[in-house]
């Protein structure tokens, strides 16, 4: 008897764990349910989004405001369209915000860091953001560091 209550125990202990970690799981994912309703949309059209994905953060000053909400080419001007949702509380962005696609530390995930402007009207639902700077893309820069050093060798001889 004392054995199977051990067992039940064990397995309650395993089960409650499991969960735990299919929470935790999906809350660091970003995979939480977002409200539309609690978030307007802004796009923004880059040169090149790197590895940037959906629900990939959207920050001003390193604080998350909302999430990449989609991502598609423009097929008149081939440049990629970014929908992010921003949260309601901060609606109060300038028309002259301008958007960075940074990466988290050298090899991290892309994130869409947004810097406020100073114009007095505010992007609304559907605003577009005019001023954005493409991702770095780590292995263009490696490329463009060797040729410069080859194509420096080469003068000096």
């Amino acid at each position: 008897m004392r054995s199977r209550t051990t067992e039940s125990l064990v397995g309650i202990f395993m089960v409650a764990g499991m969960l735990a970690l299919l929470f935790l799981a999906i809350h660091v994912s970003g995979l939480t349910p977002v409200s539309k309703s609690d978030h307007y949309r802004v796009i923004a059209e880059f040169d090149n989004v790197g590895s940037l994905k959906q629900r990939a953060p959207v920050r001003i000053a390193g604080v998350t405001i909302g999430r990449v909400d989609s991502i598609l080419l423009d097929r008149k001007t081939f440049r990629a369209k970014v929908v992010l949702l921003i949260e309601n509380g901060s609606n109060h962005l300038p028309t002259d915000t301008e958007a960075h696609i940074q990466t988290e530390g050298i090899l991290g995930a892309n994130y869409v860091a947004l810097t406020p402007g100073f114009d007095q009207i505010d992007l609304t639902d559907g605003g577009k953001i005019a001023v954005t700077h493409p991702a770095l893309i780590l292995e263009n820069l490696i490329g463009q560091m060797l040729f410069k050093a080859k194509e420096k060798s080469g003068h000096d001889q």
